[in-house]
Formats: structure tokens, C-alpha cells, sequence
């Protein structure tokens, strides 16, 4: 069994998602939304990586999957949206599967097949590929997005390491 923390960082609201990978596929344990809502930005990062840490704490993931940063229009929200994330990694370095990046277009693509699917279909596959009687948050629903997007990439790696296709695409010589 292998456990993945998903991560979906945010300057208010960072979203986390933790999913069990086993021998009967991938399952919902835990998710929630950290609120930053604090009046001085160094606040609202420490609760952002205190909240991190005690997911992690809790949960003891294997891996950990985080979205990455994408270039806003507002250089300041950019900015901003980069030290939450930074913050959310810090709380996370103990974890000896170490981080997996992904885009926010490519975790789209993986859960909904899509890359400009919209919150709403996000959260409704979510919940139809988890089994989840309702679905979570919008934050929390793209925290599992990245997790499961994690695991479909990881169970690709595996095949292509076993058919001894190295990174690149090219087959290791024999």
C-alpha cells in the first residue's frame, strides 16, 4: 500500500488530499481545506505550513504531489501564490518518497480528460472515481486530483521501467 498527499496550494485556501493506492486501486482517506485568512502575510504562511505539517504528521504519506506554480496575470498573485507553495513544501521534506510536480493542466487532463476542464467537473469525477458519497470542496477535490494524477504517472513509470524504456523514451540497451 502506498500513500499520496496531494496538494493544492493556495494564498487563502490550500487544499489537501490523501489517497491509498492498494491492490483494489486508489481510495479516499482524508481531505480538507487549510483557510489562511490571517491579517499579515508571515502569518498566513505559518498556518499554511503548520496546517501541512500536521496532515503529514496525521497521515505519514509515502509521496507527495503539489501542484505547480502557473503565471498569473498579477505579478504580485504570482508572487504570492509561489511563497504559499514554498511554505506547503517546507512543512512536507521529511517525507522520504520526496515531491512530484505537476501542472494544472496536466492534473486536469489526468482526472477529467480534459486540461481546461472547469472546478464544477474536477470535483464531479472526483467524486465518481473515488466513490465518494458527495463531493468535497473545490480546493480539497483538485488537493485529490493531484494525488490521483500522481498515481496514474506513477504506475506509467513503473510499466515503462519494467519494459526497460528510460526517460526519454528511448529503451536502455541491453
Amino acid at each position: 500500500m502506498t500513500r499520496i498527499l496531494g496538494i493544492d496550494p493556495g494564498s487563502i485556501v490550500t487544499g489537501y488530499g490523501i489517497i491509498d493506492i492498494g491492490a483494489r486501486g486508489e481510495s479516499a482517506v482524508d481531505w480538507g481545506c487549510i483557510h489562511a485568512q490571517a491579517e499579515d502575510w508571515p502569518t498566513r504562511l505559518k498556518i499554511i505550513y503548520d496546517g501541512i505539517g500536521a496532515v503529514v504528521a496525521e497521515h505519514q504519506p509515502d509521496e507527495v504531489a503539489i501542484e505547480s506554480a502557473f503565471m498569473h496575470r498579477n505579478a504580485a498573485s504570482a508572487l504570492k501564490l509561489g511563497q504559499a507553495r514554498a511554505a506547503a513544501l517546507c512543512a512536507v521534506f521529511a517525507v522520504a518518497g520526496g515531491v512530484a510536480e505537476y501542472a494544472p493542466r496536466a492534473v486536469k487532463l489526468a482526472v477529467v480528460g480534459t486540461g481546461a476542464a472547469s472546478k464544477e467537473q474536477v470535483q464531479h469525477m472526483i467524486k465518481a472515481l473515488l466513490k465518494l458519497d458527495s463531493a468535497p470542496p473545490s480546493d480539497a477535490a483538485d488537493a485529490l486530483a493531484v494525488a490521483l494524477c500522481h498515481s496514474h504517472g506513477r504506475q506509467t513509470r513503473t510499466l515503462l521501467a519494467a519494459a526497460g524504456v528510460r526517460r526519454g523514451g528511448r529503451r536502455r540497451r541491453r
